[in-house]
């Protein structure tokens, strides 16, 4: 018969191990209602060996945002193959199980909470915002781009963001839905912009004529004209 014994960490394994623990705990409440002594207990560590690692709760949920930062980033990254649309649906159907995954701690972050304001934090969330916004301009093919199509992309990252917050409060709207429609709403972003600027409607050309007839920009397509026919 064998006993068990406890292995003793390392300073960085003890930590990340801690950062996995808080994001863990922040993504299931609110980062205000989470406590020390809660996440010492739930690490298996006393509190102030906590405190040896990191100087409060403040420094903990940073390190736990920056893990979510990244990994939130990540889900933007996707093969440039295949037409724009399914493209765009898959990153939405991943950013979406980052929000699922996440939800307390994500509606924190955007709306406040302990870190929210400092300028850690809101470098993290313009890092994911940039992210985003290089992601979508590598999938468009373009490296320098214009004016018009530089706000459609940002307006169209704060619109996932916000459509995301709004989910979380309810979820009255089914969420394969909402993806679907973010994918449709970068298509009208894009088409309003079009209307008004040559550059932007020979890019809308290029990507509409890569969309196979069951993609969801010919969905869009197909839709309006019926609303209009």
């Amino acid at each position: 018969m064998t006993t068990g014994v406890r292995r003793r960490m390392g300073v960085e394994e003890r930590r990340q191990q801690l950062i996995g623990v808080a994001l863990d705990l922040f993504s299931r409440r609110s980062p205000d209602e989470v406590s020390i002594d809660e996440i010492a207990s739930a690490a298996g560590i006393s509190r102030p060996l906590v405190y040896h690692y990191f100087p409060g709760k403040l420094s903990l949920y940073e390190a736990a945002l920056q893990r979510a930062a990244d990994d939130l980033a990540a889900r933007f990254v996707e093969p440039a193959r295949g037409p724009l649309g399914t493209r765009l649906l898959r990153v939405m159907g991943r950013y979406f199980d980052f929000v699922d995954e996440h939800g307390p701690g994500f509606s924190a972050l955007m709306r406040g909470g302990p870190a929210v304001g400092s300028s850690r934090t809101n470098a993290l969330v313009d890092s994911v915002r940039q992210a985003a916004y290089d992601q979508i301009l590598s999938h468009l093919g373009v490296s320098d781009p214009p004016a018009r199509l530089e706000l459609v992309v940002r307006s169209w990252i704060s619109l996932a963001e916000s459509t995301a917050l709004i989910w979380l409060d309810g979820r009255r709207i089914p969420r394969a839905e909402l993806e679907v429609q973010l994918v449709h709403d970068f298509a009208a972003l894009t088409a309003v912009s079009a209307a008004k600027d040559e550059e932007m409607a020979a890019l809308l050309r290029r990507v509409v004529a890569n969309e196979p007839a069951d993609g969801p920009f010919a969905d869009l397509i197909g839709r309006l004209t019926a609303l209009v026919g």
